[in-house]
């Protein structure tokens, strides 16, 4: 009956559950959709506000464009007239001061009903013989001006145009000139400025930056006195000397405009920041159009200030419209929601109330069945684990017993081979009456026969997890005791082995004898791997590294084989035919029980074994 009850009450609150987490989907799927439409209508505003600036931009270029080409053209037929004045011909051609002062008059009266700047002829040689503005103190009369663009393309070609700053004036304008021909020679140029001021002043009313630039960039016209002779890109060092010397500019800067590229681009118009003369930075949108009959381009600047202000009026609009619609579609699904959870809560109490008692009894049944087999399978539990403990502790004191047998076998082999040696040396050192020979000989089975009673009370402290007590060893007669043990059996192979003798000093915390097992495994393990090797060599050193040593030994066999080293210090583990693989497992055993390590480093140009043993600091 309580499980039914719980059952009802768990079904209720998972409905309960189920329903927020509706609630909650729906109030997040809401506000998701509310800012997916306010960004939407946001750049949809933003796109439209921009299109509509930039159309607006595009008619007032071409309108800027038209009035700039009508006040281009209107000067253009001046010199071309003045060409073929006879009175200016007959002054170059002959110059004296009453033509001189003739033309001059002329020239005056011309400017005032032209809209020009300025009116000057120029001779052959490029010294200025009448002007208009030969009456003022900046007049042009004696100034040279062989060396502009102007003055040499007109002697050349007959015809030319160049924008530059006045050399005498110093203010900017468009000079063009026009080649004097008579008598059947060049006489010289005359010359018509004229100046842009009013224009400017014109396209400054609007309010929106405008500036004309020519081919290389340069900014020439312009609504802006600060940006006049700036570039639209950084120029190339050289570009910039030859403008120099030409003297077009005067020395302007030629720097870089105050333009920074947005990453937005609208079609065809780049969305630009432009730095300010008043210190502002502001976006704008930079439109271009083609100056008519001249290389001339127009650079039109429409500020992007009254996009933001679309897009946030859009992006009120949509949400005024929007998130009533949001609100009101989720309070509708909320009563409903509220209705169902109402008629399932009580449908889930009627049906639970019905089945208590059923599901009571029902649940004492199967608690009753759970426990007796529970304490059955304890009873079983027991006697398996009383078995497996037996059968783990025979397989134990099996693998011990093999091991040290083993052990045994393998660590004694060296010693009676040795013994055997001196034993045949001594023999026949009997037979010729070397009576003090045999008896070192005999001397040193005694010793061997000692150094037996040592490995075999040595492998037995093994067996039973013990070791011998630590004492101060010097290392380098624990090599030499090893290399004694090695002289009988590869006596033929000693000349490969190179003991670099340590110094006296090192003396190591462990057991002698034990050391010297260690020394004498690594040392014939290595004697072993040269057997076949055309250059055999084993090194034997020792490195001092502070309050340890390493004691090194190294050949240059063929190296251990991959599958061999992963199990290296594996029991019984070998790849000799006759070995037993144990002695690098004892040798571990014996460094770890003095607080040392065992370490190789194998390739194809051999290995190098390497033990670390403490040093003694007494």
């Amino acid at each position: 009956m309580i499980e039914r009850d719980r059952d009802g009450h768990d079904q209720s609150m998972a409905e309960a559950r189920s329903a927020r987490r509706a609630l909650s989907l729906f109030a997040i799927t809401g506000v998701l959709a509310l800012i997916a439409v306010i960004y939407a209508a946001g750049v949809y505003g933003r796109v439209t506000a921009t299109q509509d600036l930039k159309r607006q931009g595009v008619t007032e270029a071409n309108l800027k464009v038209a009035l700039l080409r009508a006040v281009l053209e209107r000067p253009r037929a001046l010199p071309l007239v003045l060409s073929q004045d006879r009175e200016i011909r007959d002054m170059l051609a002959a110059p004296e001061p009453q033509g001189i002062d003739r033309v001059n008059r002329k020239l005056e009266s011309l400017v005032g009903g032209s809209q020009v700047s300025v009116i000057y002829v120029i001779a052959h040689s490029g010294q200025t013989v009448a002007s208009s503005n030969w009456r003022q103190p900046d007049s042009f009369v004696g100034s040279n001006y062989g060396f502009r663009d102007y003055f040499r393309s007109a002697m050349s070609t007959g015809v030319a145009e160049q924008f530059a700053l006045g050399n005498v004036s110093r203010r900017p304008g468009l000079y063009i000139s026009r080649r004097i021909d008579g008598a059947g020679r060049s006489l010289g140029v005359v010359v018509v400025k004229m100046e842009f001021d009013r224009l400017e002043a014109d396209w400054r009313d609007s309010g929106r930056p405008a500036l004309v630039v020519d081919g290389r960039g340069v900014a020439l016209i312009t609504t802006v006195p600060d940006w006049r002779f700036r570039t639209m890109t950084t120029l190339p060092g050289d570009r910039i000397a030859a403008i120099r010397e030409s003297l077009q500019f005067g020395d302007a800067p030629l720097t870089p405009l105050p333009f920074r590229k947005d990453d937005r681009i609208t079609g065809d118009a780049a969305e630009i920041r432009v730095a300010l003369p008043d210190g502002r930075e502001s976006s704008y949108l930079r439109l271009r159009a083609q100056a008519p009959t001249t290389p001339w381009v127009l650079e039109y600047l429409v500020s992007t200030d009254p996009v933001p202000a679309a897009a946030r009026q859009n992006m009120l609009a949509a949400f005024a419209l929007f998130a009533p619609l949001i609100a009101l579609t989720g309070i509708f699904f909320e009563r409903r929601r509220r209705a169902a959870a109402r008629l399932a809560a009580a449908q889930a109490q009627r049906a639970a109330l019905e089945a208590r008692v059923e599901a009571r009894t029902r649940d004492l049944t199967l608690a009753r069945d759970r426990l007796e087999a529970e304490i059955a399978d304890h009873h079983d539990t027991e006697k398996r684990l009383q078995v497996v403990q037996q059968d783990l502790v025979a397989a134990n004191r099996l693998a011990i017993l093999g091991q040290v047998a083993a052990g045994v076998a393998h660590e004694i082999n060296q010693p009676v081979a040795t013994i055997r040696a001196y034993a045949d040396n001594a023999r026949v050192f009997l037979d010729r009456g070397s009576l003090d020979k045999a008896s070192g000989n005999m001397e040193a089975i005694a010793g061997l026969t000692e150094r037996i009673g040592a490995i075999t009370e040595d492998l037995k402290a093994l067996a039973r997890k013990g070791r011998g007590p630590a004492a101060a060893v010097s290392l380098g007669e624990a090599m030499e005791g090893a290399l004694m043990l090695l002289k009988s059996r590869f006596s033929h192979r000693l000349d490969a082995l190179i003991l670099e003798k340590p110094e006296p000093d090192i003396r190591l915390k462990v057991d002698r004898i034990r050391l010297e097992q260690v020394l004498i495994n690594l040392m014939q393990n290595a004697l072993e791997a040269i057997e076949h090797t055309p250059a055999p060599r084993v090194s034997v050193r020792a490195e001092d590294r502070g309050e340890r040593v390493a004691v090194l030994v190294a050949d240059n066999g063929p190296g251990v084989a991959p599958d061999i080293l992963e199990q290296l210090f594996t029991p019984f583990n070998t790849s000799k035919p006759r070995g037993l693989g144990l002695g690098l497992v004892i040798s571990k055993e014996i460094l770890a029980d003095y607080s040392g390590e065992i370490s190789v480093e194998t390739g194809p140009a051999g290995s190098c074994f390497t033990i670390h043993l403490s040093k003694d600091q007494a």
